[in-house]
């Protein structure tokens, strides 16, 4: 084991004694092999610290950690304190690792100084339904400005896909804990400090949507806390706690919920802006005015969000945009 590997793989992981195992081996068999792997036992009353030190005898790389309190937050920046190496990847105690996924993110971020981290394509053995089409939109993000401009959409990076530089994570204080997902919350505080975060070639991550993972079973990682987060990080960030004001493209269901939830923050919602000729004209979400899109002209200093369900109509709404003079990122961002 070197004094100071290349990278450092963190593993928090509560009681998984049924995949650590293959999950361990799959760093083992990376092709890149200067790494330590960190895996922080956090609250386990499985069998997993045991398979965990069992790896670790096996191979000095394997440095084990042992936590009482349950908590993937605590988990992570444990595994954070522990890392010696100034490349910093994650993998969740359920997937897995393709074999050349850190030589090739080893690489990319080598090539270029100017990204914070990278990810890669996300490998979904399984996928149906509504976790297919998010894949599908992980894998379509092509580098730093898509994950940028979508990053309302959801987030546009798979945590356990990541490789961060080790002084970005440390810079922005690791992961917070509270009522949302700490790795969607770390996403959007790098990004909204200038971090770029690109995409490495080839696969990144196996990932086994087991029904027991958090993702599933936790409220802070639901739709309404998902929204929440997005508010009060567009309230801190694009609309400057109120300094700028927003419209809302889409009076739906979405459309909705978002202008809700951005005025009981205080946020200047001046508008939905819907195609419907029944809505054009009315009031929605506690009196905000509903206007036709011949209403907008080219940029005005007023942020414009997306929040169209129907599938194709966001592309639609942002060509139009476009057109107009709007960019994405400054002027329009997207929202679900």
């Amino acid at each position: 084991m070197t004094p100071s590997p290349a990278v450092t793989v963190a593993l928090p992981v509560h009681d998984a004694a049924a995949t650590v195992g293959a999950t361990i081996a799959s760093v083992v068999a990376q092709s890149f092999r200067d790494w330590e792997l960190a895996v922080v036992c956090n609250g386990c009353s499985d069998g997993t610290v045991a398979i965990a030190r069992a790896a670790a005898a096996r191979d000095p790389r394997v440095r084990v950690d042992v936590q009482p309190v349950a908590s993937v937050v605590l988990a992570s920046n444990r595994a954070l304190e522990m890392a010696r190496a100034p490349l910093h990847a994650r993998i969740d105690a359920d997937d897995l690792m393709p074999p050349g996924r850190l030589a090739a993110q080893v690489a990319a971020l080598s090539a270029r100084a100017e990204w914070a981290g990278c990810t890669g394509r996300v490998v979904h053995d399984g996928a149906a339904g509504g976790m297919a089409r998010h894949v599908a939109w992980l894998n379509g993000l092509a580098g730093p400005r898509d994950i940028h401009d979508q990053r309302f959409v959801d987030s546009p990076i798979a945590n356990p896909a990541a490789m961060v530089r080790t002084a970005a994570l440390r810079a922005v204080g690791g992961w917070r804990d509270g009522d949302f997902a700490e790795d969607y919350d770390l996403w959007l505080r790098l990004l909204a400090r200038g971090a770029r975060i690109g995409r490495a070639d080839g696969d990144a991550l196996v990932w086994r949507d087991l029904p027991t993972r958090l993702t599933r079973t936790d409220p802070r990682y639901g739709a309404d806390a998902m929204r929440r987060l997005k508010h009060r990080h567009l309230w801190e960030g694009p609309l400057r706690r109120g300094a700028r004001a927003c419209r809302i493209w889409g009076s739906g269901p979405y459309g909705k919920r978002h202008a809700r939830g951005l005025l009981a923050l205080g946020a200047r919602v001046d508008a939905f802006i819907d195609i419907d000729p029944r809505k054009i004209g009315g009031r929605a979400a506690g009196g905000v005015a509903v206007v036709a899109p011949e209403a907008l002209g080219p940029p005005d200093g007023r942020l414009t969000l997306v929040a169209v369900a129907t599938p194709g109509a966001r592309a639609e709404v942002m060509a139009r945009l476009a057109a107009l003079g709007h960019e994405p990122g400054r002027d329009v961002l997207p929202v679900q």
